[in-house]
C-alpha cells in the first residue's frame, strides 16, 4: 500500500471531532511530577577536588599505557575502565592497547592467559571494538564429544565471562550458541551458591548481559561490585565515583531545562490525551549518549523524541481519520502558513516542531552543518507519512501481511528518525556521507528498528487492540501464517535475536560508518531491551524505567 499522499490541503473540518471518531486512551499520568523542575544545587567541587580529579585521570591513563606484554594484565584494566563508565576519557589509549593485543593474538605472539576467563575477556573486548577474532578459540574448552567440559562448571568467573562473550556472536557461530546455553544453565545454579559481589554480578548478567546493557547503568551498579571484590585500584574507583557525580550533576541541569521547555507546552491543557513522558524521553536519549560533549545533540534529540511521542499519540489515540489526512499533508509542506488549516490541538505541535528544528538549524548553520537539520526534517516528514498509512489500515480494518507491515512499521517505531536526529548535534566525524549512509536503510539501523518494533509489539499488542490500534506484528504473523499467538512470539523472538547478530556484524572493521555513529544505534537497541522486556515500561510507567531513572538522575553516589 502506498505511503505517499498529496500535499494539497483540503479545508479543515474542525466540527468533525466527536468522541465516536476517536480512539480515546487513558494513559497513566507522569510518575515524576515536578521533581526535575527545581534547579539542581551547585555541585561542591572546589579547586582542590578539581585538581584531584585531573590527577586521578592521569593515573588511570598511566595504567592503560603502561608498557606490559601481558594481555592478562592489561585486559582486566580495560574491562574495569569500561564497566566503570570512564572509558570515554581514554578512547585512544584503549584502542591502541587492543590493537597490540589483537596483533599478538592474530600472529600467535606470546599469548598469555589461556584459561577460560582470560580467553573470554579477550574475545569479548576485541569483538566489542571491531576486531574480527574467531570463535574457534573456545574449541579448546570442549571435550572429545564436542561438549563444553564439565570441569568448567567450577570456574564460575570464567563461565560468566564466556556467557558475556557469547552475546557478541555472529550468524552461524554455533559454538557461541552452545556456550550461551551451557553457561546460562550453570550460572543460574551458581548464583545462589557464591558470595557477593559475584552473586550480584551473575544476577545482573542473567537479567541483561553487557552487550544489551546501557553504559551508565553498568557503571552505576559496577562501582559497588568493583569495590566489593576488595582488590580494586583505589585511583580508578575514586575517579569513577567523581566522574559519575560530575556527569549526574550535568545531566540534572539538562533535564531541568527540558522540563521547563515541556512545562511551557502546558501538556495537561493542550495534549491531555498523550503519554506525559518527557522524563522517560530524556532518559532514552541519555541512554543513547551520556558523554558531556554530546549535550547539544542530546538536548535536540530529547525534544525530537518528545515530539515523536506526542505525534504518535495524535495518530494513535486521538486524531480522527479526516484530521490526520490534513495533518499529514501539512507536515509534508513544513510551512507555518499551514497552521490555520489545523484543529487547535494540532497547531501547537506543528508550530513547536517547526521552532525546535529552526532553532537547531540556526545553531548548526554557524558550523556549516545546517544540512543535518534538513535531513532530520525529512525524517520527521517520513514519520508522519507512515503513521498515516497505519491510520488508514486501522480505518479500513485492514490487517497487512508481514511483507507490507514491516517496511512501514520499521519507520513508524521511530528509530530511523531518532538515528538521524541523534547525529545532528554530533562531532565532525559525522559527515554528509554518514547521513547518506543512514538514509539508505543500512543493516544496523534496520536491525535496531526491528528490535524496537518487535519488542514493542510483543509486550503491547494486547492492550493496544483493546483501545483500537493498528494490527501489530503479532496479529499480522498469526493471520498470514495461521499460527497461534505463542508460535508468532517464538518467530518474532528469533528475528530479534538475529537482529542482534546483525548489529554485532556491523561493528566489525572496516565499518561502513564511524563507530561514534554505530554506538548511537546500538544504544537505541539497548534502551528498547531495557524498557520493553516483559513490559511496556514507557507507556505503563514500568519498574524498569522508574528504577533506572532514579539510579541515574536522583540517587547520589557516595564518594
Amino acid at each position: 500500500m502506498s505511503s505517499q499522499i498529496s500535499t494539497n490541503l483540503a479545508p479543515s473540518q474542525h466540527g468533525n471531532t466527536s468522541k465516536e471518531n476517536r480512539h480515546l486512551s487513558k494513559f497513566k499520568p507522569s510518575f515524576w511530577g515536578d521533581i526535575f523542575l527545581s534547579s539542581p544545587s551547585q555541585m561542591e567541587m572546589d579547586a582542590g577536588t578539581q585538581q584531584e580529579y585531573e590527577e586521578l585521570k592521569q593515573e588511570v591513563r598511566r595504567m592503560l599505557v603502561a608498557n606490559t606484554d601481558k594481555s592478562s594484565q592489561k585486559l582486566p584494566i580495560i574491562d574495569a575502565v569500561q564497566r566503570l563508565g570512564v572509558a570515554y576519557h581514554f578512547e585512544k589509549e584503549i584502542e591502541e592497547a587492543l590493537e597490540i593485543i589483537y596483533h599478538h593474538h592474530r600472529n600467535h605472539i606470546e599469548i598469555d592467559g589461556d584459561d577460560l576467563y582470560s580467553t573470554a575477556v579477550r574475545f569479548r573486548l576485541l569483538r566489542e571494538h571491531g576486531f574480527n577474532v574467531h570463535c574457534e578459540t573456545f574449541n579448546k574448552f570442549k571435550d572429545e564429544n564436542g561438549n563444553f567440559k564439565e570441569s568448567l562448571i567450577g570456574d564460575v568467573k570464567g563461565m560468566l565471562e564466556l556467557y558475556e562473550a557469547a552475546h557478541f556472536q555472529l550468524h552461524g557461530e554455533n559454538i557461541l550458541e552452545e556456550a550461551l546455553s551451557f553457561t546460562t544453565i550453570h550460572l543460574k545454579l551458581a548464583e545462589s551458591m557464591v558470595d557477593y559481589p559475584l552473586s550480584t554480578q551473575i544476577a545482573n548478567a542473567l537479567k541483561r548481559p553487557l552487550r544489551k546493557s546501557l553504559p551508565r547503568l553498568i557503571a552505576r551498579s559496577y562501582i559497588s561490585i568493583y569495590e566489593g571484590y576488595g582488590t580494586q585500584d583505589e585511583n580508578l574507583i575514586k575517579f569513577a565515583k567523581l566522574d559519575f557525580k560530575i556527569l549526574q550533576h550535568s545531566h540534572k541541569k539538562e533535564i531541568n531545562k527540558i522540563n521547563r521547555w515541556w512545562k511551557g507546552l502546558d501538556v495537561a491543557t493542550n495534549f491531555p490525551f498523550i503519554r506525559d513522558r518527557f522524563v522517560e524521553c530524556y532518559f532514552w536519549m541519555l541512554g543513547v549518549y551520556f558523554e558531556p560533549h554530546y549535550a547539544i545533540a542530546r538536548t535536540f534529540a530529547t525534544k525530537v523524541i518528545c515530539l515523536i511521542s506526542i505525534l504518535d499519540d495524535i495518530y494513535d489515540a486521538y486524531g480522527t481519520y479526516e484530521e490526520l489526512e490534513i495533518f499529514t499533508k501539512a507536515i509534508q509542506r513544513w510551512d507555518t502558513n499551514c497552521i490555520d488549516q489545523l484543529p487547535d490541538y494540532m497547531k501547537l505541535w506543528y508550530s513547536e516542531t517547526l521552532n525546535v528544528y529552526k532553532d537547531m538549524e540556526d545553531l548548526m548553520s554557524k558550523e556549516g552543518k545546517s544540512y543535518r537539520v534538513q535531513v532530520a526534517i525529512e525524517a520527521m516528514k517520513r514519520q508522519s507519512q507512515v503513521y498515516y498509512v497505519e491510520a488508514k489500515w486501522l480505518h479500513e480494518n485492514y490487517i497487512p501481511t508481514m511483507e507490507e507491515y514491516m517496511p512501514i512499521s520499521l519507520v513508524s517505531c521511530g528509530y530511523w528518525n531518532l538515528t538521524i536526529s541523534s547525529f545532528v548535534g554530533m562531532e565532525d566525524s559525522i559527515t554528509k556521507e554518514t547521513f547518506n549512509w543512514a538514509l539508505n536503510d543500512p543493516k544496523i539501523v534496520r536491525a535496531s528498528s526491528t528490535i524496537c518494533r518487535l519488542m514493542s509489539d510483543i509486550v503491547g499488542h494486547k492492550v493496544e487492540r483493546e483501545r483500537g490500534h493498528v494490527s501489530s506484528a503479532v496479529e499480522c504473523y498469526m493471520k498470514q501464517y495461521e499460527v497461534s499467538m505463542q508460535e508468532a512470539y517464538d518467530e518474532l523472538y528469533k528475528q530479534i535475536n538475529n537482529a542482534w547478530k546483525d548489529i554485532n556484524e556491523e561493528f566489525l572493521k572496516p565499518t561502513a560508518a564511524p563507530t561514534s555513529a554505530l554506538n548511537r544505534i546500538l544504544n537505541l537497541a539497548r534502551v528498547i531491551d531495557l524498557l520493553y522486556t516483559g513490559e511496556d515500561a514507557y507507556t505503563e510507567v514500568g519498574e524498569s524505567a522508574k528504577t533506572s531513572i532514579t539510579a541515574l538522575l536522583i540517587d547520589s553516589i557516595p564518594i
